[in-house]
């Protein structure tokens, strides 16, 4: 992890930012992502934290970016889906630029409209990197908190059991 600089600035996608000075404590990490660093990954949906559109990994840990104070994250490390390639390790995924999990949605077909996909995804992540071999249960609890209005949930399971077989396969 990079050190930050100062008390205003936060590690995104492996590089250090400084929060905007006009950045208002009641500024939120999603504005921040979206708004200043145009960073479209993490997606505006409820406002409340309870879709999981906005999911982004504050340390690693998957977090909800639109109830989130951009100023809490201050000194921190936060990941969002433009940044997942550079966390396999080789920087650069499989070789097309995207990381497993990314590539597991792409061959299981898990996307219809895409627009909670970025929580799916980064859900995703955060599972396999706690539990490298979740079984169907698993996955369906870690992603139970994340809305899909489309019905793709069987394409979104199938594809994080492929990219744990994927993970495994990148390490052996």
């Amino acid at each position: 992890m990079h050190a930050p600089a100062s008390p205003h600035t936060v590690v995104v996608n492996g590089q250090p930012c400084v929060l905007p000075p006009k950045t208002s404590a009641s500024a939120t990490l999603l504005h921040v992502l979206r708004n200043d660093l145009s960073l479209n990954g993490p997606k505006y949906g409820c406002g409340l934290g309870q879709c999981g559109a906005c999911t982004v990994l504050v340390d690693g840990i998957a977090a909800r970016a639109c109830v989130i104070p951009a100023q809490g994250v201050a000194g921190r490390e936060v990941t969002t889906l433009e940044g997942l390639p550079a966390r396999c390790g080789n920087g650069n995924g499989n070789g097309n630029g995207l990381h497993p999990v990314q590539q597991a949605f792409v061959d299981a077909q898990a996307a219809q409209c895409g627009y909670c996909l970025n929580g799916m995804v980064m859900m995703a992540v955060a599972l396999l990197e706690r539990n490298p071999d979740p079984d169907e249960a698993a996955v369906r609890r870690e992603l139970s908190g994340n809305l899909c209005r489309c019905g793709t949930h069987v394409e979104i399971i199938r594809a994080v059991l492929r990219a744990a077989v994927l993970m495994r396969e990148a390490q052996a």
